[in-house]
């Protein structure tokens, strides 16, 4: 209501902020065209893609360095160092030794991503409760059965705190690299419709992707209360 009534109003000039009923009609008009699938489309594979082959490398490896912790002490000031390095820094090189068409969208979308899956597991893999893990031990389970039976499964909700974070940085990231070099993709819509003036179509675009985060951290909450469908529930 705020947002269909201020232009209305005079509150904020509806040149920069049109009505949201203006927004709707223009995202109807992209949706009826085919504009709109076709940029969703182009955003979904490429950041989808990058999150999959991410969250393939990141969890059997944050598993691995967690498990082994001479191994976490060996590389743990390199994660950090690459942690703290933000992707959206990075696109010019990406886009150097790569260059603007589909390799470095997706690789920058992939390296944002690891980060968060792969320190959320290592961290998930060394918080497990000591007591589990004695209690594991005492009935002479071996190694891999400790794993598979007892940090495995303990660590799933931390881990998919990573995943969900990862799910996020995804769409964000891939928006700004779509801004680049790109000739499809919501992130182009946006910045092709500021260039154009189109300021309803720009917002429609931005609407678009805040449904697709939204849906997309639904689906991970649902995955995630599967896989973790044995732990009891929180009381109240």
């Amino acid at each position: 209501m705020l947002w269909e009534t201020a232009p209305r109003l005079g509150l904020v000039d509806r040149t920069f902020l049109p009505p949201v009923s203006e927004v709707a009609r223009a995202w109807w008009q992209l949706a009826a065209d085919g504009q709109l699938a076709e940029h969703a489309r182009a955003s979904l594979v490429r950041s989808f893609g990058g999150f999959g082959i991410a969250v393939a490398v990141a969890v059997p490896l944050g598993l691995l360095i967690g498990w082994y912790r001479p191994l976490a002490d060996l590389l743990g000031p390199l994660l950090e160092v690459f942690r703290n390095t933000a992707a959206l820094a990075l696109l010019p090189v990406f886009v150097l030794l790569l260059g603007i068409g589909e390799t470095s969208k997706v690789s920058i979308v992939v390296y944002a991503c690891t980060w968060p899956v792969l320190l959320s597991t290592i961290s998930a893999v060394r918080s497990v409760d000591p007591t589990l893990l004695r209690l594991a031990r005492s009935l002479d389970l071996s190694p891999l059965r400790l794993f598979q039976k007892v940090i495995l499964p303990a660590s799933v909700p931390a881990v998919f705190t990573g995943i969900r974070l990862a799910g996020s940085v995804s769409i964000l990231v891939l928006v700004a690299a779509e801004m680049i070099g790109a000739k499809a993709g919501l992130g182009y819509l946006i910045n092709a419709s500021q260039f154009n003036f189109a300021v309803p179509q720009m917002y429609a675009g931005i609407v678009t992707i805040s449904a697709i985060g939204v849906a997309f951290n639904q689906l991970l909450v649902a995955l995630e209360r599967r896989l973790s469908s044995w732990r009891p529930a929180a009381p109240g």
